[in-house]
């Protein structure tokens, strides 16, 4: 049995999406603050990587002001059948706080639900993205990529940042990202610095859009450019 462990370490690359998110000015017109969902795979398999993750990224634990232009939404699942979603949030330690408050624990994944909850919250509010976190896939993929389906009628992109190899997972996963007109990008355990990266760069996007991301790209082109040109081609 796998031993319940904490996945605090995931929260330095929290805390840099967050901080890049409050650097970049809401678009001329906007009056709302922009909303994002936040899903990780809490399950038994993401442990060594949280924790290589926090070797390398210890001194980027960042603490930041509220942010008045993007709310976060943290959701999650483990165990079997466990999913949880937190109150929308745009104060970065808070956040932080509850992931730390997080274990992973042995379990199946749940993506659906994840997927499924993103459609629910967007009858209430106006979704930008929705940012999912995992390495592996153990549902039906036609349901997950049905539900990708509602989320591009609803204009929310899917950006699915896949941890390791599994091919199985990467060809649904690039096709949820595809049919929602999001991007797919993949990290390992040997370059976990792409993972702070990405998530500056969605931060970029669901606040500003594409051409936030684009001047960005201009400064940090590597991994925004494998973004955009995602972007770029489905539209």
């Amino acid at each position: 049995m796998t031993r319940p462990k904490s996945i605090s370490t995931h929260s330095t690359a929290v805390d840099v999406f967050l901080e890049q998110a409050s650097k970049v000015p809401v678009p001329s017109g906007t009056k709302t603050p922009g909303r994002l969902v936040f899903a990780m795979d809490a399950t038994a398999s993401r442990e060594p990587c949280w924790d290589l993750a926090c070797q390398i990224q210890t001194d980027m634990f960042l603490t930041t002001a509220a942010l008045g232009q993007l709310l976060v939404q943290l959701c999650y699942y483990q165990g079997y059948g466990e999913f949880y979603a937190k109150n929308w949030t745009c104060d970065a330690i808070h956040l932080r706080e509850e992931i730390a408050a997080v274990r992973c624990k042995a379990g199946q994944t749940q993506i659906q639900r994840v997927l499924e909850h993103t459609l629910l919250q967007a009858k209430e509010h106006k979704i930008r993205a929705l940012v999912f976190i995992g390495d592996c896939m153990e549902e039906l993929a036609e349901q997950l990529l049905n539900a990708a389906g509602q989320l591009a009628l609803r204009g929310i992109p899917a950006f699915i940042f896949h941890e390791g190899y599994d091919p199985i997972a990467e060809q649904t996963f690039r096709r949820i990202a595809g049919i929602s007109k999001g991007a797919y990008c993949r990290f390992d355990q040997s370059s976990t610095w792409q993972l702070r990266e990405l998530l500056n760069a969605v931060a970029v996007y669901a606040v500003g859009g594409i051409q936030a991301l684009q001047t960005h790209a201009k400064t940090h082109a590597r991994l925004s450019n494998v973004i955009i040109k995602q972007l770029t081609d489905q539209s």
